[in-house]
């Protein structure tokens, strides 16, 4: 193998697929990319045998080859390299020394490797009747569920994010069962007879789809990217965009139906300014009692107020008041407040809205004017 590329270009493909190499007692090229050259295309791969990444890097093909090396090692020292054309060379099977070759104007290094045979395959998806949706729009969707997914293998289903295709429309939602976040986005092209389906994507899956989506220190390769492709398989779903393609395995299972403990109208709703109520919430968990996470809401129609307090024997307590639009009747309950925050954080919105039904119900989080978001959170029984 002999190719040619810019260490800009190089760099940034590294930094896409370095992540997912993982280090490995039983299987050592886990720890490496390949590195092949076919049909004028350079591509470097890494898996980690759950989810694969390809990426490919815009350069000259001199002779086609494959050969795989140090993921880590290769991308740290890449990184380290002028911003000048950089030539790399990788031995044939039959070569005493299974080197990979690297040399950038005055800076010349050799890495020791295996040969790609003995790379693990990354599954294939027959690339038909995609579903397509905005770039931006999902790398945002994907933060704004995947926090709370479950970290519990007691109930592997809800380890996972919920991807339900209807024909125009993809709903993102995950759990833990103390709280739930739902995302709703629009599918801008889609399988013309496509059927509603659903899959559960691991939630480490979607955690490295958004670190990948969301580019890399610069972003250049990726700054032209417009949308991403969605293929689903029967037990695999691959992701496309600019050059990349992420492939994971599913969760098997069936998701629980989350739907049914959604409220869609409390009795009391109050609408405030997210920022001021993170800010009543944060100065509330100063006294939250250690373990149990817990402050207090109050709302008061009447003044058209939220009343935020925590108490703590050994540390004292807290009042925050929160200006609003309080309708309905007097309401009290009492919520984990890194839950809440989380929920008041990724709305997204400068105005909240804030529903409850009584002290015994999930509490509704979405923000105004917006229904394609809704964050539940389950109350702390007294």
């Amino acid at each position: 193998m002999k190719v040619s590329c810019t260490q800009e270009n190089l760099n940034q493909g590294l930094i896409v697929v370095s992540h997912i190499a993982s280090r490995s007692s039983s299987l050592p090229i886990l720890g490496n990319v390949l590195v092949s050259a076919a049909q004028n295309t350079i591509t470097l791969s890494t898996t980690n045998l759950e989810i694969g990444v390809t990426c490919v890097v815009r350069g000259t093909v001199e002779q086609d080859g494959a050969f795989t090396v140090h993921s880590r090692l290769l991308a740290d020292y890449i990184n380290l390299l002028p911003k000048e054309r950089v030539d790399i060379t990788a031995p044939q099977s039959g070569d005493v020394d299974q080197v990979l070759g690297v040399v950038c104007k005055k800076n010349k290094t050799t890495i020791k490797g295996q040969q790609a045979a003995d790379f693990p395959l990354i599954p294939e998806i027959d690339k038909k009747n995609p579903y397509t949706v905005e770039y931006k729009t999902f790398r945002q969707a994907l933060g704004q569920v995947v926090f709370s997914a479950a970290t519990s293998e007691t109930r592997p289903e809800i380890m996972g994010v919920l991807f339900s295709f209807s024909k125009d429309t993809l709903t993102l939602a995950a759990t833990d069962s103390y709280r739930l976040a739902e995302k709703k986005i629009p599918i801008t092209a889609g399988p013309a007879s496509a059927q509603s389906q659903q899959v559960i994507v691991p939630a480490k899956t979607v955690q490295e789809l958004q670190r990948v989506i969301g580019g890399s220190k610069d972003g250049a390769a990726l700054a032209e990217v417009s949308s991403v492709q969605i293929y689903v398989a029967d037990s695999q779903i691959l992701f496309t965009f600019g050059g990349v393609e992420l492939v994971s395995r599913l969760i098997e299972g069936q998701y629980p139906d989350y739907t049914q403990i959604i409220p869609e109208r409390g009795n009391t709703v109050l609408s405030a300014s997210a920022a001021e109520l993170v800010a009543a919430a944060k100065a509330a968990s100063l006294f939250a009692r250690s373990g149990i996470f817990d402050i207090s809401l109050s709302f008061e129609p009447e003044t058209g107020e939220l009343v935020v307090s925590s108490g703590n024997t050994q540390l004292g307590e807290n009042t925050s008041r929160v200006l609003g639009n309080v309708s309905g009747d007097t309401n009290t309950t009492n919520l984990n407040f890194r839950y809440l925050l989380d929920g008041l954080q990724n709305a997204n919105s400068d105005q909240v809205e804030v529903s409850i039904i009584d002290s015994a119900s999930p509490v509704l989080v979405r923000p105004v004017g917006d229904d394609s978001y809704r964050y539940i959170v389950m109350p702390i029984k007294q």
